[in-house]
């Protein structure tokens, strides 16, 4: 029960760090170091947005598995025990959803002039769409790294945080690129339309059922894989 609750504790914290941490980006960018929103200042946004992701990458570590994203902390109980599953689900995400408003509601006090948070620019499909190839290709991205890079911290760090960074840009402009339901919550709830279908179907279903299908399919190539390998190995020793 104790390591629970630490890993509840950790999920609420880090996800509260998160949404706060890329204000402080932004803010740290433009405003304290006196960028503008030109090639220069964005190239700066990334390289320290990519130290962001290695610190939280860290902090993962040191907490025992502690996460912000609720599609980081599914992928895996998608096929293990039943128990974890509704663990994950019934208390893991709902502390990161609460760690993010929480989040938000500080940055707001702190800056009112923030902003909106991630918003839909596209008609609702396409936006699902969209959430949809993104998740799929980062949760696909990350598994492959557990099993082809197993242990090596810095590689499997740098190479899914570039990869995060990359298809955030892409669909920055369509739908935030999140990738990320629980931080999004955090800014629908401070503006009200966190149970609008836009939301719920964009932000939610899209990445949970991406998720989903990418553990499957990743499953399915890795045991076809496995079983090739393993009739070679037969052959070879007939």
């Amino acid at each position: 029960m104790g390591s629970k609750i630490k890993l509840l504790t950790s999920d609420m914290i880090m996800s509260l760090m998160w949404v706060c941490s890329s204000v402080v980006v932004k803010t740290l960018v433009f405003d304290v170091l006196g960028f503008g929103s030109d090639a220069k200042g964005e190239v700066v946004k990334c390289g320290i947005s990519l130290l962001n992701m290695f610190l939280f990458a860290w902090l993962g570590n040191i907490t025992g598995g502690g996460a912000y994203n609720p599609l980081t902390v599914l992928s895996p109980v998608f096929s293990g025990d039943f128990g974890i599953f509704l663990f994950t689900v019934g208390a893991r995400i709902p502390a990161q959803v609460i760690g993010s408003i929480a989040g938000v509601r500080l940055m707001l006090d702190a800056y009112p002039g923030i902003g909106r948070g991630p918003q839909l620019n596209v008609e609702i499909h396409q936006g699902a769409l969209t959430e949809g190839f993104l998740t799929f290709a980062i949760v696909f991205i990350s598994l492959g790294l557990t099993v082809k890079l197993p242990g090596s911290f810095f590689m499997k760090t740098w190479i899914s945080s570039v990869s995060k960074l990359t298809l955030h840009i892409l669909g920055s402009d369509l739908t935030g690129g999140c990738m990320n339901p629980a931080a999004v919550m955090g800014w629908a709830y401070a503006r009200g339309d966190h149970i609008t279908k836009e939301h719920i179907f964009v932000y939610w279903l899209a990445p949970i059922e991406a998720t989903l299908l990418a553990v499957w399919t990743f499953s399915l190539i890795f045991r076809s894989q496995k079983e090739e390998k393993a009739k070679v190995k037969a052959g070879k020793s007939d």
